[in-house]
């Protein structure tokens, strides 16, 4: 077994956000290595789902759980008393933020601050890694990628209340988790533009595509030539198992923040994507609006140095650009193979089976979580 399986097997995991793109894909591979998982989220956020697709309920133990409500999430960590604890839910998309800015400063800010502060009563060590976003960072759209040093911060509400999730954090690292007895350590992530299957969530390119080309429609795009570091959504979950690993193992990972994000020259515009995604699909139809409609702000460049992530925890990415998209658009063609009632286990089954491909790549690549033995 390789270093993340070794860890995980066995352990309680309580991940937040579960329902989510991210979440789904985090609780599946967290199942396929044997964890005990408990998801807690206050819905199901889109439809179609992943989470639904793949039938995830019958896998994990699934709730129902608002994270502004201070005390219900006290009460289910104090029932649940997990090993480890992935957060990720969140008001996750930046133009929903303009539409209920308290909300997603609530929800983002607040519901990080509910997570920590139920840590402070367990009794028991625990390792927490709280997802944030790259967003977090304050861009003022320079062409070097953002360290974990540079300044946080944003001109939209979602960019702002990661950022206060972000001081959140930090206050309660300093203020609470500081002491060398500790039996809390946190880590914090960064990371952005992620891709893959199973995503639905409105106003991103991917699901905007699939869903209008497999009607065979032609879906409009707002910034053909902003540019992304596009990754697969396992690349950036890899670095939080790795990093829940060293949390586990060592005290000197405790407080850190780490930025994961793909390879420098693997930052692609909007239109690359599309032309690598039409290599996979058939009739791929689309319209340049840029200058249709007048558009919320939207950062044109955004990058992550991820070097402190190589140099401490040997992570790197796995997966070059053409098979991130490749794999992105085959869970979606897989997906639309199937009826609505035969897809559960097919989906599940075939999320599970990209998992694998992904770690073996990974072990042929040399990458060190795939390759390295506890």
């Amino acid at each position: 077994m390789n270093l993340i399986s070794t860890l995980y097997k066995g352990k309680k995991v309580l991940v937040t956000g579960h329902t989510g793109f991210k979440g789904t894909w985090l609780s599946l591979w967290l199942n396929h290595l044997e964890a005990n998982v408990v998801g807690v989220s206050v819905d199901i956020p889109s439809d179609p789902s992943h989470f639904v697709s793949a039938n995830v309920s019958n896998e994990i133990d699934d709730y129902r759980l608002n994270i502004c409500d201070a005390e219900g999430v006290k009460e289910i960590v104090s029932a649940v008393e997990p090993d480890i604890v992935f957060h990720l839910a969140a008001q996750a998309l930046v133009r929903p933020s303009y539409d209920s800015p308290l909300k997603t400063l609530s929800t983002n800010a607040i519901g990080t601050a509910n997570i920590l502060d139920s840590l402070r009563s367990l009794e028991k060590p625990v390792v927490a890694v709280m997802i944030t976003s790259d967003k977090a960072y304050d861009n003022v759209e320079w062409i070097w990628g953002y360290r974990e040093t540079d300044r946080l911060g944003g001109k939209d509400p979602y960019s702002a209340s990661k950022g206060m999730a972000e001081l959140a954090i930090r206050a309660y690292v300093e203020s609470f988790f500081n002491s060398l007895d500790s039996n809390v350590r946190v880590g914090i992530t960064r990371a952005g533009n992620v891709i893959g299957g199973g995503d639905w969530a409105v106003d991103r390119i991917v699901p905007d595509c699939m869903q209008a080309w497999s009607l065979n429609q032609v879906v409009d795009i707002r910034s053909p030539q902003a540019t992304r570091p596009w990754q697969h959504v396992l690349e950036p979950l890899s670095g939080y198992l790795l990093l829940g690993v060293n949390l586990t193992e060592s005290m000197s990972y405790h407080g850190e923040a780490y930025n994961f994000g793909p390879n420098a020259n693997q930052n692609h515009s909007v239109s690359d994507l599309i032309n690598e995604m039409e290599k996979y699909w058939d009739r791929v139809q689309w319209n340049d609006v840029s200058q249709n409609e007048e558009h919320v702000h939207e950062a044109g460049l955004l990058k992550l140095n991820c070097d402190k992530a190589l140099f401490d925890l040997k992570w790197r990415p796995a997966l070059k650009f053409d098979e991130t998209v490749r794999m992105t658009v085959e869970w979606y063609k897989k997906y639309y193979q199937y009826t609505e009632l035969e897809t559960s286990g097919t989906m599940y089954d075939f999320t599970v089976s990209q998992i694998e491909e992904y770690t073996q790549l990974a072990e042929q690549r040399g990458i060190a979580w795939a390759t390295s033995k506890i």
